[in-house]
Formats: C-alpha cells, structure tokens, sequence
C-alpha cells in the first residue's frame, strides 16, 4: 500500500506539467506569426520589428504614401534610416502582400 501511494504522489507531481503542454499559449508560442504586409502595416505594427523604431517606421508609411505601395523589398533601401543590415533581420518578417 505504501508503495502505491508514493507510485501516486509521482504521478500527481508530474501531471500538472502535462496539464499545462496544452494551453492556447504554448499553441500560440509554437506557430509562427505571419509576414508582416508592408504594404497596409500600421506604425506600431512596423516598429513592433527588429531595427524599426517608430520613426523609421513613420518613415516606411510616409515612402509609401509618397510613392504608392512597395513593389519589392529591396524598396524599403530607399526609405530614409533603413540600411542593409536592418532589412537583413526583418527580410524573412515582412512581404509585400
């Protein structure tokens, strides 16, 4: 009998952990986010990526208003603030549609 009951304790102690594998936030941490449409993004959308801060992010908006939509993403180069080193990190967080 002592046996079993320790045997249960050890079972009680882990479940707790399986318990929690489950939850909508270890789901959500597990699925990648989708790219980020430069092209309608919204500033605190934008600044939300690696590098971009909120005026750069200004920025992209005001490019984009001036010249009309991104047609590739190699554009954002020509937004003032934005180098190749920044457009490297967001590169694979970003698309054009």
């Amino acid at each position: 009998m002592k046996k079993l009951c320790i045997a249960l304790a050890v079972v009680l102690l882990a479940l707790p952990s399986f318990a929690f594998a489950g939850t909508p936030a270890a789901a959500t941490d597990m699925v990648a986010s989708a790219p980020l449409n430069i092209n309608v993004a919204s500033v605190k959308e934008l600044a939300k990526l690696p590098g971009i801060g909120k005026v750069t992010a200004e920025r992209i908006i005001v490019f984009r208003e001036a010249n009309g939509p991104f047609v590739a993403i190699d554009d954002l180069l020509k937004v003032n603030g934005l180098g190749k080193k920044t457009l490297a990190k967001i590169k694979d967080q970003i698309s054009l549609n």
